[in-house]
């Protein structure tokens, strides 16, 4: 629970990630044995942009926001993970090994999500089962990956290499949430093998955006990767009156109002066809040149405003999971 965590990525930091991932820069010289036992060198291309989530009256409404980290980033992807939760992937969401030129999405073939995994010490009291299923799965994809990262990279302890945005509806009627699920590495020399890294993948990190704690105000919920990028927030930029945004609440009354309710923090009020068009609205002037996407979720399923420039892929829904089902989130009271 809590506000978004904060990673402290900068963007030139973040170019020299992108450095070191595909041109294989280090604090030294690799000899030709070294590089004939690597096989190669391993490529994440990162996506960078933001996220922001609407969650009006009885419809989730999300965006993204392509705001590319360097020349051969990737635009934020969203993929379909169950029936009622979406997940849009920002940092190292594409990979591959320069023997092979096709990439290694996280977007495509995930896994059929139905119990957990045994061997993951679970989260206790931290994190609903089902929400744990999903980040061990994105865990379990990323780690061999990671693995092949031999070189130093550039990155603090608390830094996220891959990040999921969680949208959606939890099951039993405990109503709309937003997730970030936050995948941090750590390295170490192997100091007999001269410059060479080990690089672990470490457990995932949950934090819950939404619901916000009971007296806290319902509002826009926007995450960036990386985090540290310039520039002022839709919730900002709404409460700041900023120009554009006011000249165009103006030009219609129900804009006015969905303006109004997030600015008030009761976004939860605001009707969700008027949120929806606001936002829809709103985007081009916040994004400039930069592409987006933009959907809504309610409880029958996802509807596409401006849809990706690829299909989405669906992944089968568990239909095993008993209704008992224990889950550790908090219900929403009206």
């Amino acid at each position: 629970m809590g506000s978004l965590a904060k990673i402290r990525f900068s963007r030139n930091r973040a170019l020299l990630l992108c450095l070191a991932l595909f041109t294989g820069i280090s604090h030294g010289q690799n000899t030709p044995a070294q590089e004939r036992e690597r096989g190669g060198e391993i490529v994440a291309n990162l996506a960078g942009g933001r996220v922001i989530v609407h969650v009006a009256r009885d419809t989730i409404i999300f965006a993204a926001i392509d705001q590319p980290i360097e020349a051969n980033s990737i635009p934020p992807r969203a993929l379909s993970i169950d029936s009622t939760h979406i997940g849009i992937l920002l940092g190292a969401s594409e990979w591959r090994l320069t023997a092979d030129p096709k990439p290694i999405r996280l977007d495509r073939d995930f896994p059929h999500l139905s119990v957990k995994n045994p061997k993951y010490e679970d989260y206790g009291d931290e994190v609903a089962p089902d929400l744990e299923t999903m980040g061990v799965a994105f865990l379990e994809r990323l780690r061999p990956l990671v693995s092949q990262l031999h070189h130093k990279i550039d990155f603090k302890p608390d830094e996220a290499l891959f990040e999921v945005v969680i949208i959606g509806y939890a099951p039993d009627d405990y109503g709309p949430e937003v997730w970030t699920v936050e995948y941090r590495i750590q390295q170490e020399e192997i100091a007999t093998r001269g410059d060479f890294w080990q690089t672990r993948l470490l457990r995932p990190r949950f934090t819950q955006l939404y619901p916000p704690e009971k007296k806290d105000p319902k509002t826009l919920v926007e995450i960036r990767y990386p985090s540290g990028m310039q520039g002022p927030t839709l919730l900002q930029l709404i409460q700041g009156n900023d120009p554009d945004l006011d000249k165009l609440a103006h030009g219609e009354p129900r804009f006015a109002k969905v303006a109004e309710n997030i600015d008030r923090g009761q976004a939860h009020k605001s009707a969700a066809q008027d949120a929806t068009d606001f936002l829809r609205a709103a985007l081009p002037l916040i994004a400039e040149k930069s592409t987006f996407i933009l959907g809504t979720i309610t409880e029958r399923g996802f509807t596409w405003i401006v849809p990706p420039d690829e299909p989405v892929e669906k992944v089968e829904e568990d239909k095993n999971r008993p209704p008992e089902a224990p889950t550790l989130r908090k219900k929403i009271k009206p």
